[in-house]
């Protein structure tokens, strides 16, 4: 029990720096306070950031094995919670069709800036329009059907070839431009 009781004082201390109180309220589910020393007196939660309105020490309700899964979900969520920094996805594109002469460079830039991805577009000597796409995974990805499967409104798109495509830990443009 505690070893228990430390696990869950680390993860209140952790979450105490800045996750969100509703996280807080989760962790309480199976755990009773004891504001007084006294065995059965609760404690609510309170509206204050602090999420609790006792400074005792918890004591706990669940089984033994109920509160050691807890604690190890609660650590997951936690480590995972300040990893979203790796959550970036990198992407090269070539666009081949119809593409030059048609606006494709201005409404990509519109495009990508609606959606929030940074990164680059240009014409090429070859008559495609390249460029690379960076932000959160999901993001791209739409980014990336909108290449392929819309453009401009006046653009024929014959093949979007996509390569280089990578995980990042940080974004290396800070906005979306038109290279010339």
């Amino acid at each position: 029990a505690d070893l228990q009781h430390l696990c869950f004082l680390l993860v209140w201390t952790a979450m105490g720096s800045g996750l969100r109180r509703g996280w807080r309220r989760a962790l309480m589910i199976g755990f009773e306070w004891n504001g007084s020393g006294k065995a059965g007196t609760e404690c609510a939660p309170s509206e204050a950031d602090s999420g609790i309105s006792c400074s005792a020490a918890p004591r706990c309700l669940m089984s033994s094995a109920a509160k050691l899964a807890m604690c190890l979900s609660f650590l997951v969520i936690m480590s995972n919670e300040g990893s979203t920094a790796a959550r970036f996805k990198s992407v090269d594109y070539e666009i081949s069709g119809q593409v030059q002469g048609v606006c494709f460079r201005m409404y990509t830039e519109d495009q990508a800036r609606k959606l929030g991805v940074v990164g680059w577009v240009r014409n090429t000597r070859r008559g495609t329009v390249d460029g690379q796409v960076q932000g959160k995974e999901e993001l791209v990805e739409l980014m990336k059907h909108w290449l392929s499967k819309v453009g401009s409104p006046s653009s024929r798109i014959h093949q979007a070839h996509f390569s280089n495509e990578k995980e990042i830990t940080k974004l290396e443009f800070g906005n979306f431009t038109t290279r010339y």
